[in-house]
């Protein structure tokens, strides 16, 4: 409630096993605020499920599209070994990335990249 009292203009959503608190912290350490930070894949968001959490940002006023930047990992990862969600059957690292680079989407090779990268991308597209 006090990141939309304070009317912060950036929500980050973090995936599974990367602590909100560290991305929270990347991106105040270079001036971006926050509005709204939940956890999605396997580290639940207790009492909601991935999709209200969608639902609530579609439906906010105040929240718009933002660039997004993301990390992907298992790049190192044997070919046919299971490492959490790499290897899962949906395609290598290395084919989410370049996916995600198609689909315009940032994406840096380690997750203390994030804030900086963020902050770059927002700086590049006029938005800080």
């Amino acid at each position: 409630m006090e990141a939309v009292e304070a009317e912060l203009d950036l929500a980050v959503c973090i995936t599974e096993d990367i602590p909100q608190h560290d991305m929270v912290f990347q991106t105040t350490a270079v001036g971006l605020g926050q509005s709204t930070c939940v956890g999605i894949g396997g580290d639940p968001f207790n009492g909601t499920n991935f999709v209200d959490c969608a639902e609530k940002f579609l439906v906010d006023p105040q929240t718009e599209g933002k660039p997004i930047v993301a990390f992907i990992a298992g790049l190192t990862a044997p070919p046919g070994r299971r490492m959490g969600h790499a290897g899962g059957g949906k395609g290598t690292a290395q084919d989410k990335i370049k996916n995600l680079k198609e689909a315009g989407v940032t994406v840096v090779e380690s997750p203390a990249k994030i804030g900086t990268a963020i902050l770059e991308v927002f700086k590049q597209r006029g938005l800080v």
